[in-house]
């Protein structure tokens, strides 16, 4: 009891956190990253229990630690978005900066800041737009990818490699060569959506999702 008090009273006057005190904030931290992933584990197995299961009350998922965690999943050399805030400028006050990020998530007060647009030059000649965003919409994104995960992967085929997590395009191809060799192959089809991400129907693409999201809170992250 009286440990508790010496860390909230050091942490108020802005002291330096002895070792040990420092060790106990990062079992703290510990502890709570595995609650969140527990309560995360419950989701999935629902999801996987009842396909056609609504989910209503997601967005508490989206906690301090998982904000901290998605937050250090982050490539640390991306280029800054329109704030100019970069990964090494974030973590000096890591703990108050995803306080704060998740107090503007709760009271509604949380706006996604315009993305920064360049243009990469492809081997065609053309230009394709990349769109580069603000580093608390990275965390919020990606925290919001954590816990629809938990759903979707179990929606999602075996042989869907796009935009999984531990998947990508070198794994599509492993499969489609290990399907050729040991199967009777006909013909290959190979397409391209032209411009998918820039054409999307936004509206139509937020009434799929809400088949399975009926949190209002984390639709509105969207929206």
């Amino acid at each position: 009891m009286n440990k508790t008090g010496n860390n909230v009273a050091e942490f108020m006057e802005e002291r330096i956190l002895t070792k040990g005190n420092n060790q106990q904030c990062a079992r703290i931290q510990t502890q709570s990253w595995e609650n969140t992933m527990s309560r995360l584990l419950i989701v999935r197995k629902v999801a996987k229990k009842d396909k056609k299961q609504q989910f209503t009350n997601l967005f508490h998922h989206i906690n301090e630690a998982l904000l901290r965690h998605s937050f250090l999943k982050l490539k640390r050399k991306s280029a800054p978005g329109c704030d100019g805030v970069t990964w090494q400028q974030y973590v000096t006050t890591l703990d108050e900066n995803i306080h704060n990020l998740h107090q503007r998530l709760n009271k509604g007060s949380y706006k996604p800041k315009p993305a920064r647009r360049v243009f990469i030059p492809k081997e065609d000649g053309s230009l394709r737009p990349l769109s580069i965003i603000c580093l608390e919409d990275k965390i919020v994104q990606q925290a919001t990818v954590e816990v629809l995960n938990k759903i979707y992967e179990i929606d999602f085929l075996g042989f869907s490699y796009g935009f999984r997590p531990n998947r990508g395009q070198h794994d599509a191809l492993d499969a489609l060569t290990v399907a050729i060799i040991k199967r009777r192959v006909n013909w290959v089809l190979d397409l391209d959506i032209s411009k998918f991400f820039d054409r999307v129907e936004h509206d139509w693409l937020l009434q799929f999702v809400q088949h399975r999201i009926q949190d209002k809170r984390v639709i509105r992250l969207w929206a």
